[in-house]
């Protein structure tokens, strides 16, 4: 008799040890789908804000319908930034594409909100939009930017390496982008930098260059010996960049 009542005690003893895991398991279930919700609720709002920029969409003077266009994305730098979407062409590809009535590309600027910077997410869900509603080549898209804007540059080619056929960033290059050259260097780069450049020291474009092509990469490098930080404008005049993109495609 004894030895019933101590296997029914041992029986009751295990019986509530599974029912305490079983309730301390239900807080757990329950984090997890709360973790799942938010990660939703969080991809739905990236979806939400995506096309929060303000934008300039400029296309060809010359273009036949039904044609897919090449696209250049200009990013700005800081002193562009604002809710005045004109500020973009402050600097940029625009008067270089008005004085030729060949220039072929469709030119795409969005705009930076004053305070903010360039988010490769967004950008890259900006990106999908305007290709959803726009004759867009995909095999033939060019990303540039200046400054804040070359930062952002070498930020969304590092985001989505295979989405462009080539980039020219403009002075602004960081140890990060050094870093992880190694994602970098399948993508051709054009990079331009000043040489007296006291704002964004050119030392920052040499290195990432040095290190890409140590890896193999094809990169250009162009140094204005005596240009300060603005190296953007001679290289947005230059014919050879637009050569240049064009004679690349993926």
């Amino acid at each position: 008799m004894v030895l019933v009542i101590e296997l029914i005690q041992v029986k009751m003893k295990w019986l509530l040890i599974n029912l305490q895991l079983i309730f301390m398991s239900i807080p757990m279930v329950m984090t997890a789908q709360e973790n799942v919700i938010k990660s939703a609720m969080n991809k739905t709002v990236t979806i939400d804000v995506k096309l929060d920029y303000k934008y300039i969409l400029q296309y060809p003077k010359i273009s036949r319908e039904g044609q897919l266009l090449p696209l250049i994305i200009f990013l700005h730098g800081s002193g562009e930034r604002g809710d005045s979407v004109e500020l973009v062409k402050v600097h940029g590809p625009w008067y270089f594409a008005s004085e030729n009535d060949d220039f072929p590309f469709i030119i795409l600027a969005p705009q930076c909100r004053e305070g903010e910077t360039w988010e490769p997410d967004k950008l890259d869900l900006f990106l999908d939009e305007i290709i959803a509603s726009h004759p867009v080549d995909t095999n033939r898209i060019y990303l540039t930017g200046l400054s804040r804007g070359g930062f952002g540059t070498w930020d969304w080619a590092f985001y989505r390496p295979h989405r462009f056929a080539a980039i020219a960033p403009i002075c602004g290059a960081s140890n990060y982008h050094v870093l992880n050259a190694n994602i970098l260097k399948d993508i051709p780069a054009w990079v331009f930098h000043g040489a007296l450049d006291d704002v964004i020291p050119i030392d920052f474009s040499a290195n990432l260059v040095k290190r890409i092509k140590s890896l193999g990469g094809e990169i250009k490098f162009t140094v204005y010996p005596y240009a300060g930080h603005d190296s953007w404008t001679e290289t947005y005049m230059n014919p050879e960049l637009y050569k240049w993109f064009l004679s690349h495609r993926k």
